[in-house]
């Protein structure tokens, strides 16, 4: 392969065997802010030349772009901003899952919803897009664990367990605070691995981070984070806890926004790669995947603009020797598709172990917005 055009071609393959995962992608946010989560005659394979969609920077994901982009399956974001946290969030989350559920519903030539690993390839197989649900934030949950069990039954497959914000039970990357998890923040990992969820720590404080790697029994993910060394955002992983991932099993998907690639606003496909090796290097070949967060970015790498630039990326990869076509496959979609099932052989560990759900809980934050029997 020594042409752009045959190593492209060779990607294209590929991804006809192997399915290319994305780990966080925010069109249900734009959904609910242009549309109002109003999704009759709604027609995601036109939407660029609708307004708003066509002038907004936010906005990089439809049909025809998708399959450009030759996705096999996406994380779904349901996203709720923190303001909502001690009021309505566990309610918008659910609409944000509402929400993407009947997205995928109303296009059944393109999306299927799935819940597992095998889900996942028995639907690239057919040619569609597996759609999987990623809860952003643990302010979602409203301190109920019970809240947390009901987000799974309905198919969220991650929990981001912050975002912005601190919660009542952990500290986020933009804390000022110096702690981690708390005893119920504990509980929150131990009950996503009976679950079967997996815990994504992008967002999260360094402590954080740390403490939920040493309790918890599952491989964990970072669905849209990049690397520390090479930009110092706080949303970044640092080299220690790069270790610590692949010691652990998880992965790490690099995240596309300019901000978090080069700390400024413009970046380049060779930018991005800097991050894949650099997360290669020292984590391993195992322990990095992509999360480019589309749709939740306003400013995006050129070459990567929107959601059919994946093929660029690994074709651009392939120049270099110590890319392999294996190791392509490993990052486009092997690694989360291990990382994933190894959540569901823990959970299914634990339930042949009769654990039975955690009930710990937390007092209302405000009583004033709280029933009495809270």
């Amino acid at each position: 392969m020594h042409t752009p055009e045959e190593r492209l071609m060779a990607v294209r393959r590929l991804l006809r065997e192997t399915p290319l995962i994305d780990g966080h992608n925010d069109l249900a946010w734009n959904i609910r802010k242009f549309v109002h989560n109003k999704l009759i005659g709604f027609n995601l394979s036109d939407i660029s030349r609708k307004e708003p969609w066509m002038r907004s920077r936010w906005s990089q994901t439809d049909i025809p772009r998708l399959k450009e982009g030759q996705l096999g399956a996406q994380f779904w974001s349901a996203y709720v901003p923190c303001g909502a946290q001690h009021l309505d969030a566990v309610q918008l989350t659910l609409e944000q899952i509402d929400a993407i559920r009947r997205l995928v519903d109303s296009n059944p030539k393109y999306f299927a919803f799935v819940k597992s690993a095998n889900e996942i390839l028995e639907v690239h197989k057919e040619g569609r897009i597996a759609s999987l649900i990623g809860v952003e934030g643990g302010h979602s949950i409203g301190n109920s664990l019970a809240v947390l069990r009901m987000f799974y039954n309905l198919g969220a497959r991650y929990l981001t367990i912050t975002h912005t914000c601190d919660t009542s039970w952990a500290y986020g990357s933009n804390s000022q605070g110096t702690g981690g998890l708390t005893p119920f923040g504990y509980s929150v990992i131990k009950e996503m691995n009976r679950l079967g969820m997996m815990i994504d720590l992008s967002h999260t404080s360094v402590n954080t981070a740390k403490a939920a790697l040493n309790a918890s029994q599952a491989p964990v993910i970072f669905s849209h984070s990049s690397a520390y060394s090479l930009c110092n955002s706080s949303r970044n992983v640092p080299d220690d806890i790069l270790k610590l991932v692949a010691h652990n099993g998880g992965v790490v998907m690099i995240n596309f926004y300019t901000y978090l690639i080069t700390c400024n606003e413009t970046a380049t496909i060779k930018d991005v790669i800097r991050h894949i090796n650099h997360i290669r290097t020292v984590a391993g070949i195992n322990h990095v995947g992509i999360g480019a967060g589309y749709d939740g970015i306003n400013m995006t790498p050129s070459g990567l603009e929107d959601v059919s630039g994946y093929p660029r990326l690994l074709a651009e990869l392939l120049a270099d020797p110590n890319w392999s076509l294996s190791d392509i496959k490993l990052l486009a979609g092997k690694n989360i598709l291990r990382v994933l099932a190894k959540v569901e052989a823990i959970r299914d560990q634990w339930q042949l172990a009769a654990i039975v759900p955690f009930e710990e809980t937390l007092p209302p934050q405000d009583s004033r917005c709280a029933y009495k029997f809270s």
